[in-house]
């Protein structure tokens, strides 16, 4: 061997050193080219499914207690609404027998002071016989019974509330003290 054939060893090294790093830069090359083209699944089922629970967890309880507080709110009036409504009812129907169980009582025709107070006393009467307690307080008793039963009646022009709701009130009263 001759001498100019032959490397040092240091020379040697330094020539095949590019030739070592070659597979390190093809893999380092590949690595983001490969990265680039692959898929990346991200699993955020479970994490919607955990956020909706807690979401569901602060808001149930402040949806029921909206609806708590609608309800409370409207109870009040509700409860008027129908309390109003049975008492009309109450003083409708007792009208409307006492109109059909009075002699000479005829609905639309003028009533006169005798028989406006006796159709007063017999819806009075039957008003306190049929309906329940609750609904006769809520009505202002036999003297509201009476007096809304008189604003419905088509009297003759000489009645008024001395001559005609004050005596059909008495009589109602007195037959219902006898029972």
């Amino acid at each position: 061997m001759s001498a100019r054939n032959t490397l040092p060893p240091f020379r040697l090294a330094a020539a095949l050193r590019p030739v070592a790093l070659l597979p390190a830069a093809c893999v380092t090359a590949c690595i983001p080219a490969q990265a680039a083209t692959a898929d990346i699944v991200v699993q955020w089922g479970d994490a919607v499914v955990t956020g909706a629970q807690a979401l569901s967890t602060v808001l149930v309880p402040l949806a029921v207690t909206a609806a708590g507080a609608a309800a409370a709110r409207m109870a009040g009036p509700l409860r008027f609404l129908v309390t109003t409504t049975l008492v009309e009812r109450l003083v409708r129907n007792a009208s409307d027998y006492a109109l059909n169980a009075v002699a000479g009582a005829v609905r639309g025709k003028s009533l006169t002071i005798p028989l406006g107070s006796a159709v007063i006393a017999r819806a009075v009467q039957r008003a306190l016989d049929q309906a329940p307690a609750w609904l006769i307080q809520a009505a202002g008793g036999p003297a509201g019974i009476a007096e809304k039963i008189f604003r419905g009646l088509t009297l003759e022009e000489a009645a008024n509330a001395g001559n005609t709701l004050t005596p059909g009130l008495d009589a109602a009263l007195k037959r219902r003290s006898r029972v």
